[in-house]
């Protein structure tokens, strides 16, 4: 069982198909309209109910709820190339649950985790993905597992600093086919089995003078960029489809045929 807080989560998780078992109330507050009828509504005291939750300031509701299972193979149900994000070694739950929030938002497959990340179901993360997790596959993976996306054709795009070799800037890389974005530890980075698997090393060109960027911050932004690039490249398909279709009308009008005579002439 997941514990939740707040009538945002709730609501997100109801909305999510998510599963409730129990909705804990505290006594000033009226139950929410929205709990389905048949899940058990517990009734506790103001002192009680702020004694076992985590916010400072409770809104009176919290909830206990079946997360849901999740496999790798759920990152690829979607058509078109895939785009994942990896965090390896994340142990700031807040960074976690913003990350979970912008691969749903930047339209990612989902999110992987590694041994020594933080659970995506912590209280904080869970706060702070404001309900993404629900939605968003999370998937913790062996290195192993990892190694195998390469085999699947995924790119492994790890995300360094400026000062390493062989970088790339994020505007330069190409997020367009199938890849997956490494985001390591908020103090140490990628590790060296990590950083020895990636196919190719980008990072987020700063002018200012700072040393790095805040993991969350930076997995975002260039979940952004995959998304940029991604929506770019069908507008220009989209563009060359549409010029292609009104070359062929003109030869067609030229020619003093219709499609059905070409079809004809071919046969």
């Amino acid at each position: 069982m997941v514990a939740i807080e707040g009538d945002h989560l709730l609501e997100e998780a109801l909305r999510s198909g998510m599963v409730l078992k129990t909705v804990f109330v505290s006594e000033r507050r009226a139950v929410p309209g929205i709990v389905p009828r048949g899940v058990e509504v517990l009734r506790l005291t103001d002192e009680v109910f702020g004694s076992v939750v985590e916010t400072q300031s409770p809104q009176g509701v919290a909830a206990l709820m079946v997360p849901p299972v999740r496999s790798l193979a759920d990152l690829f149900e979607g058509a078109g190339a895939a785009l994942i994000l990896i965090a390896a070694g994340l142990q700031d739950p807040g960074n976690l649950g913003t990350l979970v929030r912008s691969a749903e938002a930047f339209g990612a497959n989902g999110v992987l985790t590694t041994a020594g990340t933080v659970s995506a179901w912590n209280q904080k993360a869970l706060r702070a993905s404001v309900g993404s997790v629900f939605r968003v596959p999370v998937v913790g993976v062996t290195a192993a597992e990892v190694a195998e996306l390469k085999g699947s054709g995924i790119r492994l795009i790890a995300a360094v600093g400026a000062d390493d070799l062989g970088v790339i800037a994020a505007q330069e890389m190409d997020f367009t086919s199938a890849c997956a974005v490494m985001v390591g530890n908020e103090g140490s980075g990628l590790a060296d089995e990590w950083m020895e698997m990636c196919d190719a090393r980008v990072t987020i060109p700063c002018p200012g003078p700072v040393e790095s960027l805040n993991a969350a911050v930076a997995g975002s932004l260039l979940l952004y960029e995959a998304s940029r690039q991604r929506s770019g490249k069908d507008k220009v398909q989209k563009q060359n489809t549409a010029i292609l279709r009104s070359a062929q009308d003109d030869d067609i009008k030229e020619g003093g045929m219709t499609g059905a005579t070409l079809k004809q002439v071919s046969e």
